[in-house]
């Protein structure tokens, strides 16, 4: 009799583990459809709406050109879908474009070209594998043509303020030789001497008529995508409050005439680090600063209350 209802009991107990297992399978597959369904229903990829009129420094792009309308569509998607470069680019511009946008100003450049700068860099201080520096993405021997310092221990591609009077220079010069902006923002990708070939070459005298190698054919799409991004954020999908902006860095300025032979000092003595004092002043780049011409330099000094300072 013992063995009998411990078998039953068996039998019972392994009933209920197949009902149970049925149950959890038959939970986890409307688990499984649920999210599904929400991914489905709330996530997407949209094609974009482009703006119904567009223009570069006051200049009209030809978006009546099916050609014209597919490159800027591709560029306008690869920007607003990777997301975590553009929005990089908003945070970065909330500190620099205050900067820049004065000198442009001051120059008479239009306003559009700071997306120039943004393409060029994602305002940051790189390199390319070319040589190109800065914000401005400069050559050494175009910055020393336009006035710039390059050397072991100071180089101004990386002074945000001249760099940028530098390449205002440079855009007011290619303006003049070529007749508009367009084609003075393609000169700055490409080279004045080596537009004004190409142009020849093809005997047209419009950037939107040109057949280019794919970087400089891409090179105004990128400014006007990032252009239609920037101004309307929040059409693109963008959103942010302004404490998730980087902010303004608040310095004083000293003076430098002389000789500098121990920067850790001279940060010390101003109650900065060395790494303060570079991060700051990214043209200075050595330990020391031999100033045997007796220049006069600014230097940048983060002040009390500012995230850098100490």
């Amino acid at each position: 009799m013992f063995r009998r209802s411990g078998f039953f009991l068996l039998l019972s107990l392994a009933g209920m583990a197949v009902i149970v297992l049925l149950t959890f399978s038959r939970s986890a597959e409307e688990s499984e459809r649920s999210f599904n369904e929400g991914f489905l229903e709330q996530y997407g990829i949209y094609a974009l709406t482009h703006p119904e009129n567009l223009e570069f420094a006051g200049e009209k792009v030809p978006m009546d050109q099916h050609e014209v309308r597919e490159r800027f569509d591709r560029e306008l998607l690869v920007n607003t879908y990777w997301q975590s470069s553009t929005m990089l680019f908003f945070k970065r511009a909330h500190r620099w474009f205050p900067v820049i946008e004065p000198i442009l100003e001051k120059y008479g450049v239009p306003d559009d070209f700071k997306y120039l700068a943004v393409i060029e860099s994602g305002l940051m201080n790189v390199v390319s594998p070319a040589g190109a520096t800065g914000y401005w993405q400069i050559l050494q021997g175009t910055a020393r043509d336009l006035g710039l310092e390059v050397n072991n221990y100071v180089d101004e591609r990386y002074h945000v303020e001249k760099s940028t009077a530098a390449a205002c220079q440079y855009l007011l010069d290619s303006k003049e030789r070529f007749g508009n902006w367009t084609l003075a923002a393609a000169a700055y990708n490409i080279g004045n001497a080596r537009l004004r070939r190409i142009l020849d070459n093809q005997r047209v005298d419009n950037y939107y008529d040109l057949y280019l190698n794919e970087e400089t054919a891409r090179y105004m799409f990128r400014i006007l995508a990032v252009k239609t991004i920037m101004s309307e954020p929040a059409a693109s999908g963008f959103h942010f409050r302004e404490e998730d902006l980087y902010p303004r860095r608040e310095y004083t300025t000293v003076e430098v005439d002389t000789p500098v032979n121990d920067l850790v000092d001279f940060a010390f003595s101003h109650d900065i680090t060395y790494k303060d004092l570079r991060e700051m002043n990214p043209w200075i780049r050595r330990y020391e600063l031999p100033n045997r011409s007796g220049k006069t330099y600014e230097i940048k000094i983060p002040v009390a209350g500012d995230d850098m300072a100490h």
